[in-house]
């Protein structure tokens, strides 16, 4: 034992102040979020470790260091501390957990970006030069190739606060200095219920990033949070439905959504996996709601491991689900579940695209791809056909 780690022996939390002050090489952070979280942003140096192996006593842990866990919130990761200190190691929570470290990140990265002028200029020259090929020329290529623009359109563009609905308002705005005809953007943040540090950690990235946006509330959030029976899909559900009415009363005729490449696979896969069925997220569609709205997904060419490295390169912080289940830590896994049916998909098609990389593209393309001659059956407008009926 250490002398650092004798002093936080009785301990149980221990601040970002607190963690700011000790040697790096004398602690040792361990991120409890599911894989999926983790991927999308931790604190420097953190590793990401199953909390269920930890309970086990399954994972090497260095006995000299002090073990510092963090999940979301710091509420399950105090749990966590209390057990490996039971197993003989010096450990503690992380006070706040990852949320409070973004948000005093994110703090400081305003400040900073007061004082340099030039951020802002790089991180929008990344855009239009080292992933001009890989972002911006698939996000103009599925705008035309889906006719997704016509003159005078006013688009809302949806921001949620995570990376690729902001990625796509950054690309709309590039699109909007160069394009050759007339429309309007509007960007439209819809708050279903945020806490406080959520809704603040949007706002210092609009602000960072000078994507100007127009804010409404619903109590979305507080009306599914006691929904046992797929609350997620009655939240999307409704956060669409909101979306269509208010972009409608700002005079919007569409909408823009943040879905990109892997999502689309995924839903392809998911639909034959889990609901027998082949069907896929579409790049435009009419609004069967709301009349005269249509739906677009601008992003559907660009694949999410460019969206992150445009992200990490340009050290960027973006919020996840921010809803009520996630407040509580549903998605540090103490119990070894995993994130969602979704995460199992994108987990089975990266195996996959390790042993061929054409795989995701073929996925996407089976959709373009289908020979009526050769399914069982189909539906066209509603209606079924079955291949017996040409087979005389």
């Amino acid at each position: 034992m250490t002398a650092l780690t004798d002093a936080w022996e009785n301990k149980a939390e221990i601040s970002l102040e607190e963690l700011a002050a000790l040697p790096a090489d004398q602690v040792y952070l361990i991120d409890i979020r599911d894989t999926a979280a983790f991927g999308r942003g931790s604190l420097p140096g953190a590793v990401n470790v199953d909390p269920l192996a930890l309970q086990q006593g399954a994972v090497d842990l260095p006995e000299d260091k002090l073990l510092v866990c963090l999940c979301m919130w710091g509420k399950i990761s105090l749990g966590l501390a209390a057990n490996l200190r039971e197993q003989g190691y010096t450990a503690v929570s992380l006070t706040g957990g990852y949320s409070l470290w973004l948000q005093q990140k994110l703090k400081k990265d305003a400040e900073l970006a007061a004082q340099d002028e030039n951020r802002l200029k790089r991180i929008e020259t990344s855009l239009r030069r080292k992933y001009k090929r890989r972002i911006l020329n698939k996000f103009v290529q599925a705008i035309c190739e889906y006719d997704m623009l016509q003159p005078g359109d006013k688009i809302a563009v949806c921001i949620s606060g995570g990376k690729d609905s902001m990625l796509m308002a950054k690309c709309f705005q590039e699109l909007k200095r160069h394009n050759k005809f007339p429309f309007d953007l509007v960007f439209l943040c819809m708050d279903p219920g945020y806490n406080e540090m959520n809704r603040k950690v949007i706002e210092e990235n609009a602000k960072l990033l000078q994507v100007p946006l127009t804010f409404f509330s619903t109590d979305i959030f507080e009306n599914v949070f006691h929904v046992e029976d797929n609350p997620c899909y009655l939240c999307a559900k409704m956060r669409r439905g909101y979306l269509y009415r208010k972009a409608r009363e700002l005079g919007c005729n569409k909408i823009a959504l943040g879905h990109h490449f892997d999502d689309v696979i995924e839903t392809n896969l998911m639909s034959m996996l889990y609901s027998g069925a082949i069907r896929t997220m579409l790049p435009r569609l009419k609004s069967t709601s709301c009349p005269g709205m249509e739906l677009l997904r601008p992003l559907y060419y660009v694949r999410e491991r460019d969206i992150k490295s445009w992200r990490d390169e340009n050290g960027l912080y973006f919020i996840q689900c921010a809803c009520k289940f996630t407040e509580t830590c549903s998605t540090c896994h103490t119990d070894g579940t995993t994130d969602s049916k979704r995460l199992e998909v994108k987990k089975l098609i990266a195996s996959l695209e390790k042993e061929n990389s054409q795989v995701p593209a073929n996925i996407f393309h089976a959709l373009e791809n289908v020979n009526l001659d050769t399914v069982l059956k189909y539906k066209l407008h509603g209606k079924e056909h079955r291949f017996l009926e040409e087979f005389e």
